[in-house]
């Protein structure tokens, strides 16, 4: 293949040059349009797969395909905060708006069982483009030391490399050799496009067979394992055909079974399981650092002689000029996300002092099995708390000793 040639999802050998030809589709989509029909069942499912697989850039050994959730977060975040920058009550309108077009497209994707790129890039490209309106906005002015912008740098460094550390394996149970043939024939889950946005799935409650589904899959039998203590419950999984240890569970987003599975987090696109859980929650505690150094630097330096608090709400000149407003429309924005985050962050912690996952805790509430507590911030499940400093012990400890593979898990 040249530079410009790529394999269609049809198997065909096609050209970037030849992008807008054979549209039926389309074409066909937009006639029903002009003339007030509706479209046949699938049509659109079927515009956006070619106009998806087309989209694509020149490369050596070929086109390479581009994801199209990438480009909104690239496009859209810089125009918005530049329009919110132009007027106060344009600022409130778009700063309104984001997170309920973010929430949005998040069930969307939800509802839908999508794996989607769109959260990932919208975060990376946000730290990138605050960092570049501080250095650009905010430290020519002279009241950010080279100090503090080191220290910001350094922040911002540490967190991506936790991010990076939290994208690696999150525990995934190792699939038998001799299931793999089956699964292939059975079809097995698509990592790249389908799924569940949490990945929470049940798990069973009884050694007794049981064929109903608990949040979309199935559980089979409870199995014993010859090297598992007395009372501790292993679990067949059907989709991927093993026995799953204590508190795992099958993620159908990544179509793999997890080691103590917390949840599945589109911000990274990957599940947090045993492996990585304490780089996410290092990850959330190095951005809520950094973000809120950033904020209070930001704010002294275009709201002068008033606290960071203040300053956040009201600032006489914030839109006297368009680098001032620019700044402040910036600090908003990175207010909004530090808010959110800051609430995932604490009910992390929360759910580690009292040693119970995101996934068991959605499931005793289902089940009314668990005791809410802190007003509802927290479920405990009592089933693995075993006091603070213990639960924290435990957390602390994960993934420091290579996992235990049962006599049937090798077999």
């Amino acid at each position: 293949l040249c530079c410009c040639e790529y394999v269609d999802r049809r198997g065909e050998r096609n050209h970037l040059a030849a992008c807008c030809c054979d549209c039926e589709d389309l074409d066909a989509g937009c006639e029903r349009w002009l003339t007030c029909k509706s479209l046949p069942p699938g049509a659109l499912e079927r515009i956006a797969d070619t106009v998806a697989d087309r989209v694509r850039v020149p490369w050596f050994s070929g086109a390479v395909k581009v994801n199209l959730s990438l480009v909104p977060p690239l496009v859209l975040l810089p125009v918005l905060l530049h329009v919110a920058a132009l007027h106060f009550l344009l600022g409130l309108v778009v700063l309104t708006s984001l997170p309920a077009v973010v929430l949005w497209y998040y069930y969307l994707t939800h509802r839908r069982k999508e794996r989607t790129l769109f959260f990932l890039s919208l975060g990376l490209f946000s730290l990138g483009y605050m960092y570049y309106v501080f250095l650009h906005e905010v430290v020519p002015r002279g009241r950010v030391g080279y100090s503090q912008v080191v220290a910001l740098t350094c922040g911002l460094i540490l967190m991506l490399a936790a991010l990076s550390r939290a994208k690696k394996d999150p525990g995934y149970i190792p699939i038998p050799a001799s299931n793999k043939q089956s699964l292939l024939g059975q079809g097995l889950p698509n990592k790249s496009v389908r799924g569940s946005s949490n990945g929470l799935h049940g798990i069973t409650t009884s050694g007794a067979a049981s064929g109903r589904a608990v949040n979309g899959e199935a559980t089979g039998y409870s199995r014993m394992s010859a090297e598992e203590p007395e009372g501790v419950k292993k679990d067949w999984c059907t989709k991927c055909q093993l026995v799953r240890p204590a508190r795992a569970g099958h993620c159908r987003l990544c179509g793999r079974c997890v080691r103590r599975l917390d949840h599945h987090c589109v911000w990274i696109n990957s599940c947090v399981g045993e492996q990585n859980h304490q780089a996410f929650i290092l990850a959330l505690s190095f951005f809520m650092l950094t973000s809120v150094y950033g904020i209070t630097l930001t704010l002294h330096t275009i709201c002068r002689d008033r606290t960071p608090f203040v300053a956040l709400f009201y600032c006489p000149g914030a839109y006297s000029d368009y680098s001032s407003a620019l700044s402040f429309t910036c600090v908003w924005y990175c207010a909004i996300v530090t808010a959110g985050m800051g609430y995932i962050l604490l009910i992390q912690l929360l759910n580690i002092s009292y040693n119970v996952t995101e996934r068991e805790a959605r499931l005793a509430l289902r089940d009314n099995t668990g005791r809410r507590l802190l007003g509802g911030l927290v479920i405990d499940t009592g089933q693995y708390n075993r006091g603070f400093l213990c639960n924290w012990g435990h957390f602390l400890s994960l993934g420091s000793s290579p996992p235990q593979h049962s006599a049937e898990d090798i077999v």
